[in-house]
Protein backbone atom coordinates (compact mmCIF):
# COMPACT_ATOMS: atom_id res chain seq x y z
CA UNK A 1 0.00 0.00 0.00
CA UNK A 2 1.30 3.42 -0.81
CA UNK A 3 1.92 5.88 1.98
CA UNK A 4 -0.14 8.42 0.00
CA UNK A 5 -3.25 6.23 0.26
CA UNK A 6 -2.61 5.59 3.94
CA UNK A 7 -2.23 9.31 4.72
CA UNK A 8 -5.30 10.22 2.64
CA UNK A 9 -7.43 7.75 4.61
CA UNK A 10 -5.89 8.07 8.09
CA UNK A 11 -4.24 11.47 8.62
CA UNK A 12 -6.46 12.55 11.57
CA UNK A 13 -5.77 9.20 13.28
CA UNK A 14 -2.03 9.47 12.62
CA UNK A 15 -2.15 12.99 14.11
CA UNK A 16 -3.99 11.84 17.25
CA UNK A 17 -7.14 13.84 16.44
CA UNK A 18 -9.23 10.74 15.87
CA UNK A 19 -9.31 7.33 17.59
CA UNK A 20 -9.54 5.31 14.41
CA UNK A 21 -9.98 5.29 10.66
CA UNK A 22 -11.39 2.64 8.39
CA UNK A 23 -10.95 2.13 4.66
CA UNK A 24 -10.99 -0.55 1.98
CA UNK A 25 -7.87 -1.50 0.08
CA UNK A 26 -7.41 -4.06 -2.70
CA UNK A 27 -5.06 -6.99 -2.17
CA UNK A 28 -4.60 -9.86 -4.62
CA UNK A 29 -4.67 -12.36 -1.74
CA UNK A 30 -4.63 -12.68 2.05
CA UNK A 31 -0.89 -13.36 2.17
CA UNK A 32 0.00 -10.03 0.53
CA UNK A 33 -2.43 -8.29 2.88
CA UNK A 34 -0.81 -9.92 5.93
CA UNK A 35 2.67 -8.99 4.71
CA UNK A 36 1.66 -5.36 4.15
CA UNK A 37 -0.06 -5.13 7.54
CA UNK A 38 2.98 -6.62 9.28
CA UNK A 39 5.11 -3.88 7.71
CA UNK A 40 2.66 -1.13 8.67
CA UNK A 41 2.26 -2.41 12.23
CA UNK A 42 6.05 -2.54 12.63
CA UNK A 43 6.26 1.11 11.58
CA UNK A 44 3.28 2.36 13.62
CA UNK A 45 3.40 0.29 16.83
CA UNK A 46 5.95 2.58 18.49
CA UNK A 47 3.43 5.43 18.11
CA UNK A 48 0.59 3.46 19.71
CA UNK A 49 -1.22 2.60 16.47
CA UNK A 50 -2.50 -0.75 15.24
CA UNK A 51 -3.67 -1.76 11.75
CA UNK A 52 -6.23 -4.56 11.88
CA UNK A 53 -8.03 -6.27 9.00
CA UNK A 54 -11.74 -6.40 9.84
CA UNK A 55 -12.78 -8.26 6.73
CA UNK A 56 -11.32 -9.64 3.51
CA UNK A 57 -13.63 -10.45 0.64
CA UNK A 58 -13.48 -10.41 -3.14
CA UNK A 59 -9.93 -9.08 -3.21
CA UNK A 60 -10.55 -6.17 -0.82
CA UNK A 61 -9.66 -5.76 2.81
CA UNK A 62 -11.53 -3.51 5.21
CA UNK A 63 -8.73 -2.08 7.34
CA UNK A 64 -9.02 -0.43 10.72
CA UNK A 65 -6.22 1.85 11.95
CA UNK A 66 -6.68 2.76 15.60
CA UNK A 67 -5.19 3.64 18.97
CA UNK A 68 -6.17 0.84 21.38
CA UNK A 69 -5.88 2.86 24.59
CA UNK A 70 -8.00 5.69 23.25
CA UNK A 71 -10.54 3.28 21.75
CA UNK A 72 -10.96 1.53 25.10
CA UNK A 73 -11.66 4.90 26.72
CA UNK A 74 -14.16 5.85 23.96
CA UNK A 75 -16.06 2.57 24.17
CA UNK A 76 -16.39 2.66 27.96
CA UNK A 77 -18.16 6.03 27.99
CA UNK A 78 -21.70 5.58 29.31
CA UNK A 79 -23.54 6.53 26.08
CA UNK A 80 -21.25 4.36 23.93
CA UNK A 81 -21.62 1.38 26.27
CA UNK A 82 -25.42 1.64 26.07
CA UNK A 83 -25.35 1.59 22.25
CA UNK A 84 -22.94 -1.34 22.22
CA UNK A 85 -25.04 -3.33 24.70
CA UNK A 86 -28.11 -2.80 22.49
CA UNK A 87 -26.09 -4.18 19.54
CA UNK A 88 -25.12 -7.33 21.48
CA UNK A 89 -21.68 -6.37 22.77
CA UNK A 90 -21.58 -8.15 26.09
CA UNK A 91 -18.17 -7.16 27.40
CA UNK A 92 -16.23 -3.98 28.06
CA UNK A 93 -13.08 -5.80 26.94
CA UNK A 94 -11.49 -4.11 23.92
CA UNK A 95 -10.59 -7.46 22.40
CA UNK A 96 -14.16 -8.77 22.82
CA UNK A 97 -15.58 -5.55 21.32
CA UNK A 98 -13.32 -5.82 18.26
CA UNK A 99 -14.25 -9.49 17.83
CA UNK A 100 -17.96 -8.60 18.05
CA UNK A 101 -17.51 -5.84 15.46
CA UNK A 102 -15.80 -8.28 13.09
CA UNK A 103 -18.61 -10.77 13.67
CA UNK A 104 -21.23 -8.09 12.98
CA UNK A 105 -19.48 -7.06 9.76
CA UNK A 106 -20.09 -10.60 8.50
CA UNK A 107 -23.84 -10.37 9.09
CA UNK A 108 -26.52 -9.19 6.70
CA UNK A 109 -27.25 -5.92 8.51
CA UNK A 110 -24.46 -3.33 8.62
CA UNK A 111 -23.27 -2.56 12.18
CA UNK A 112 -24.05 1.14 12.51
CA UNK A 113 -22.41 1.21 15.94
CA UNK A 114 -19.18 1.16 13.93
CA UNK A 115 -19.15 4.96 14.26
CA UNK A 116 -18.18 4.55 17.92
CA UNK A 117 -14.94 2.92 16.73
CA UNK A 118 -14.27 5.98 14.51
CA UNK A 119 -14.64 8.81 17.06
CA UNK A 120 -18.17 9.72 16.03
CA UNK A 121 -20.12 11.24 18.92
CA UNK A 122 -22.44 8.69 20.53
CA UNK A 123 -25.42 11.04 20.09
CA UNK A 124 -24.80 11.04 16.32
CA UNK A 125 -24.40 7.26 16.22
CA UNK A 126 -27.67 6.87 18.12
CA UNK A 127 -29.34 9.46 15.86
CA UNK A 128 -28.18 7.60 12.77
CA UNK A 129 -29.53 4.30 14.09
CA UNK A 130 -32.85 5.69 15.31
CA UNK A 131 -33.47 7.81 12.19
CA UNK A 132 -32.32 5.07 9.79
CA UNK A 133 -29.77 7.48 8.30
CA UNK A 134 -32.48 10.05 7.50
CA UNK A 135 -33.09 13.61 8.73
CA UNK A 136 -29.54 14.49 9.74
CA UNK A 137 -28.72 18.13 10.45
CA UNK A 138 -25.38 17.96 8.59
CA UNK A 139 -23.39 15.44 6.57
CA UNK A 140 -19.60 15.44 6.49
CA UNK A 141 -17.27 12.75 7.79
CA UNK A 142 -20.44 11.32 9.38
CA UNK A 143 -24.12 12.28 9.63
CA UNK A 144 -24.72 14.73 12.44
CA UNK A 145 -27.83 14.59 14.60
CA UNK A 146 -26.48 16.48 17.61
CA UNK A 147 -24.04 19.38 17.90
CA UNK A 148 -23.66 20.84 14.40
CA UNK A 149 -21.19 23.55 15.44
CA UNK A 150 -18.82 21.07 17.09
CA UNK A 151 -19.10 18.70 14.11
CA UNK A 152 -18.26 21.47 11.62
CA UNK A 153 -15.20 22.40 13.66
CA UNK A 154 -14.11 18.75 13.76
CA UNK A 155 -14.68 18.29 10.02
CA UNK A 156 -12.53 21.34 9.33
CA UNK A 157 -9.76 20.08 11.65
CA UNK A 158 -9.78 16.73 9.85
CA UNK A 159 -9.67 18.42 6.43
CA UNK A 160 -6.77 20.70 7.38
CA UNK A 161 -4.91 17.83 9.01
CA UNK A 162 -5.23 15.66 5.90
CA UNK A 163 -3.98 18.47 3.67
CA UNK A 164 -1.04 19.19 5.99
CA UNK A 165 -0.11 15.50 6.18
CA UNK A 166 -0.28 15.14 2.40
CA UNK A 167 2.07 18.13 2.02
CA UNK A 168 4.42 16.70 4.64
CA UNK A 169 4.49 13.32 2.90
CA UNK A 170 5.28 15.03 -0.41
CA UNK A 171 8.06 16.94 1.35
CA UNK A 172 9.69 13.64 2.30
CA UNK A 173 8.36 12.80 5.76
CA UNK A 174 7.74 9.09 6.41
CA UNK A 175 4.73 7.46 8.07
CA UNK A 176 6.89 6.85 11.14
CA UNK A 177 7.60 10.58 11.34
CA UNK A 178 4.00 11.61 10.67
CA UNK A 179 2.44 9.35 13.28
CA UNK A 180 2.39 11.01 16.68
CA UNK A 181 2.38 9.29 20.05
CA UNK A 182 -0.67 10.04 22.17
Amino acid sequence: MSEEVFVQCCAPTLAGLKTGSMFSFPYPDRDSMREDLRRLNTVLAARGLVVLPLRYREGKALLYVFRPGVLKRDLTQQDARAILREAGYGSDSLSASLHRLIERLGQEEFPHEIGLFLSYPPEDVRGFIENRAQNSKLTGYWKVYGDVKAARETFEKYRKCTEAYQRSLQAGFSLRELAVSV
